[in-house]
């Protein structure tokens, strides 16, 4: 016991000076994401209960709405060669305004369908926008072979903010009985304080001046990661959570529930993943995560069947956060990249040509997974999923081993 305040003193001693020595404007820039990540977090639990209470909308319409929401995803690329002269952290506050004028619009208009429409294309702007701008920003706060603990960083970050827009959803729906309108214009606010956050921001070097447009043979295994990557993510955004709202009749404030749990367990998963590809590198955990995915995606698709209607949800439960928490494995995808450009200005176009290019997948094939889902049954558009997912794992071991190569 003597001890204790020894060592506490040891510990605060040891943590103020990390903070002397964090970049300029480091708090600044997760307070932004952590605004942003609130805000996700609110849509990202409500938007699909919202959808079919509001709107009693099918799977295949349900898949067909996944076109306007990932059209801005697809033109990430084009956006960012649009605003090519302007700075990281600018672009950071334009992301972060579009997302909250979305999500207002949904509020105010929430029960009409183009309003509904054109508020989730704003966001999904902003959202998609932000996705190589952030991760470009924290990788520029980094010294040399800790960019997976930087990412890890962000990622606690993020979890922890999104914990509390889910915590706003549970609230909202459970106790409040509040209409979905209010927990939109909850988002709107996070998004709209984001945005003077980012404008405080120090200018830093790294917040540089993009390319218009950049495409390299010398990345063309990144590339090609997230075509896969577009693949399996658009069957578990769209998919799995229309298995909980239309097989198991869940209401909005389980999915939250669940979406917290994932949270809670990613504050510490999520640092350690980012240590961990430090460690033994990008293409184990990329394996890794794909042969989870293959047992994730039949245990989607089929645990109702074989199991029955109790277990089986208690299965898909599991699923739901397993696949929240392997979400947090693009970080490998990211630190992989950044091991590979050939000089640091690469990074965020080539970001957001992977961005753009793992769209071009996530446009089409929610329509295709809605057709399948409402001719055949929802199990094949699981079975698709874990395709992909074996497709994933011969893609990621062609990632050479230590190497600023691909192997060929």
């Amino acid at each position: 016991m003597a001890d204790e305040p020894a060592t506490y003193l040891r510990f605060s001693s040891a943590t103020r000076q990390r903070l002397k020595q964090a970049p300029p404007g480091l708090l600044l820039f997760f307070v932004a994401v952590a605004l942003m990540a609130m805000s996700g977090g609110i849509q990202d639990s409500a938007f699909n209960n919202y959808l079919s209470d509001t709107f009693q909308v099918s799977a295949a319409t349900r898949g067909k709405l996944e076109f306007p929401r990932e059209l801005p995803g697809l033109l990430t690329v084009v956006m960012t060669g649009l605003f090519s002269s302007v700075s990281d952290l600018e672009l950071g506050a334009l992301a972060a305004g579009s997302v909250a004028l979305g999500l207002a619009i949904i509020g105010i208009w929430s029960r009409r369908w183009w309003p509904m429409v054109g508020g989730t294309l704003l966001w999904s702007a902003g959202t998609h926008l932000l996705m190589p701008v952030g991760d470009s920003v924290a990788l520029g706060m980094v010294r040399e072979g800790r960019a997976g603990r930087r990412l890890g960083q962000m990622g606690v970050v993020t979890t922890l903010a999104a914990l509390g827009g889910y915590a706003v959803v549970w609230v909202g729906t459970r106790l409040l009985a509040a209409d979905y309108a209010y927990l939109f214009w909850v988002g709107a606010l996070a998004s709209g304080l984001a945005i003077f956050v980012w404008r405080l921001m120090p200018r830093l070097p790294h917040c540089r001046v993009r390319p218009r447009f950049l495409y390299k043979r010398r990345y063309r295994l990144f590339y090609v990661l997230q075509l896969l990557f577009g693949a399996r993510k658009q069957v578990f955004i769209t998919f799995a959570p229309w298995v909980l709202v239309r097989i198991f009749r869940q209401p909005a404030y389980v999915l939250a529930q669940l979406q917290g749990a994932g949270a809670i367990l990613g504050l510490f998963f999520r640092p350690y993943l980012g240590h961990l590809i430090d460690r033994v590198g990008e293409r184990t955990i990329l394996i890794a995560e794909s042969a989870l995915m293959v047992g994730v995606s039949l245990a989607y698709g089929f645990a109702q069947g074989l199991l029955g209607a109790r277990v089986g949800l208690w299965l898909v439960f599991l699923c739901f956060v397993t696949d929240q928490l392997l979400f947090a494995v693009g970080m490998a995808r990211t630190t992989y990249l950044s091991r590979i450009a050939e000089t640091p200005e690469d990074v965020t176009p080539s970001l957001s040509m992977g961005v753009s290019i793992n769209h071009l997948v996530s446009m089409s094939l929610p329509t295709l997974g809605g057709y399948a889902w409402d001719t055949w049954g929802y199990e094949w558009v699981f079975v698709g999923a874990a395709a992909v997912a074996l497709v994933n794992i011969l893609a990621a071991s062609r990632i050479g081993r230590g190497s600023d190569r691909e192997l060929t």
